[in-house]
């Protein structure tokens, strides 16, 4: 009996700790009721021919999201809005605090958030976090629509407001939804080696934010 209610209060202590975290998280992201930025994304996905492209983003709480370009570019559908819509309803998971762990030489919290609905659209997620910034430098979220998403995060002049200056975020292809007109490489594809990547890279440099200065909401109808 001891022994269960130490775990209970162990399992309390860490989940205390992830809240802590992720509401301090939260109230960063807060500050930020709209931006658009200019994005240069760069993507490498196996058996897809696609050339850099340059784009506008835009975005309006809570969850409104457009990307205009000229050219195609491709992202992870929703890419940009899945993790802070979960972050934000805070009865849609569980907070988990499960270690910490180096990244680029900076101790994060390694928290887990587990759904509390067995069957949304995501399955999982993880965020690791700087706890003296309040920064996600990465993240790993797996959803049912597109496999498992991984994506790191640099910041910038915009870090008081949690924008990244810089992502680099690792797509499962098997997963991935092709975009209408991306060139695939038939002819690699019918002899695709055994070795193939599983996985694609997309990379933006995110640049000239413009925040809350508000947006009219036709732009995420037209």
């Amino acid at each position: 009996m001891i022994r269960v209610i130490l775990l209970f209060l162990s399992f309390s202590l860490f989940a205390q700790d992830a809240n802590k975290t992720v509401f301090q998280v939260l109230a960063k992201m807060n500050k930020v009721r709209d931006y658009r930025v200019v994005a240069q994304i760069k993507s490498d996905i196996p058996l897809i021919k696609i050339m850099p492209a340059k784009a506008t983003i835009y975005f309006k709480q809570p969850e409104k999201f457009r990307m205009i370009t000229k050219g195609i570019a491709i992202l992870p559908k929703k890419g940009f809005t899945d993790l802070t819509a979960l972050l934000r309803n805070k009865s849609a998971y569980n907070a988990l605090l499960t270690g910490n762990e180096l990244i680029d030489g900076i101790k994060t919290e390694a928290i887990t958030l587990l759904p509390t609905d067995d069957s949304g659209e995501i399955v999982l997620a993880k965020i690791w976090v700087d706890p003296t910034l309040d920064l996600i430098l990465k993240s790993q979220i797996t959803s049912r629509s597109n496999g498992t998403v991984v994506s790191t995060y640099v910041y910038g002049s915009e870090k008081a407001f949690g924008l990244p200056s810089e992502m680099n975020i690792t797509v499962d292809v098997k997963k991935f939804k092709i975009p209408k007109g991306v060139v695939i490489d038939i002819n690699r594809t019918a002899v695709a080696p055994a070795n193939t990547r599983k996985t694609g890279q997309i990379h933006l440099l995110l640049s000239n934010y413009v925040i809350n200065q508000g947006i009219e909401d036709r732009i995420f109808k037209e």
